[in-house]
């Protein structure tokens, strides 16, 4: 019988909470399925009852769903410094407001986006100095690094295929030569990073998503336990 709030593992049944929390993130060009996926890996944890909060970027605190509106539907110009630093104001206040009291309680932290996106997206995208947004990353994320990142690779082409079948589409996914240099971005940035797991984001989510949380179970498997 499965107990509320309880770790629980196929193999192995954790009866206690975590000595500290974990976070999990989910990075990747849009179009590349990260939303639906960090849905589907929230879905295999609570079945197994697994205590995590699924949150994104930009948009996880109530301010930053103000941000979020401004940043994704602007209709006036705005310049690559200003984009990033709406988008910093956006992760201060989620860090403040969301993910730092989470992983206070030790809790799972499961994050669609967070601060690799603006290097990909501000620093390789538009150009904004790539040693200023880590030392304001750094800053404002009080030295938290995600225990593990989840980096959802799927061609460009792909993407924007998805996305037009979307719709709705913002002014971040307008433009392949865009995409292109953040897809870019994405794979010097995590070129040489240790907390990496690559994903081939073009197979069906679900298989992906099972993928994913294969990687979560082994995190917490390591984890030392109260």
């Amino acid at each position: 019988m499965a107990v509320k709030n309880k770790y629980i593992d196929i193999k192995v049944t954790f009866m206690h909470k975590l000595k500290r929390g974990i976070l999990v993130t989910l990075e990747g060009i849009d179009g590349a399925g990260k939303s639906t996926l960090a849905t589907l890996l929230s879905n295999y944890l609570a079945q197994d009852n697994i205590d995590h909060l699924l949150t994104k970027e930009p948009g996880g605190s109530l301010l930053g769903q103000q941000l979020r509106t401004m940043l994704h539907n602007n209709t006036v110009s705005m310049c690559p410094k200003a984009e990033f630093l709406l988008f910093a104001a956006d992760r201060a206040q989620h860090m403040h407001d969301i993910v730092l009291p989470a992983l206070a309680k030790h809790t799972l932290v499961l994050s669609d986006r967070m601060a690799d996106s603006s290097l990909a997206y501000q620093g390789y995208g538009r150009g904004v100095d790539k040693h200023m947004i880590k030392t304001v990353n750094t800053w404002i994320m009080e030295n938290h690094e995600p225990d593990i990142v989840f980096y959802i690779q799927i061609p460009v082409k792909i993407a924007l295929d998805r996305i037009t079948k979307r719709g709705n589409v913002n002014h971040f996914e307008q433009h392949s030569s865009f995409l292109e240099k953040v897809d870019q971005g994405f794979k010097a940035l995590f070129a040489e990073k240790k907390n990496v797991v690559f994903i081939d984001g073009s197979q069906n989510p679900k298989d992906v998503a099972s993928t994913l949380y294969n990687h979560v179970k082994d995190l917490l498997c390591k984890q030392q336990l109260q």
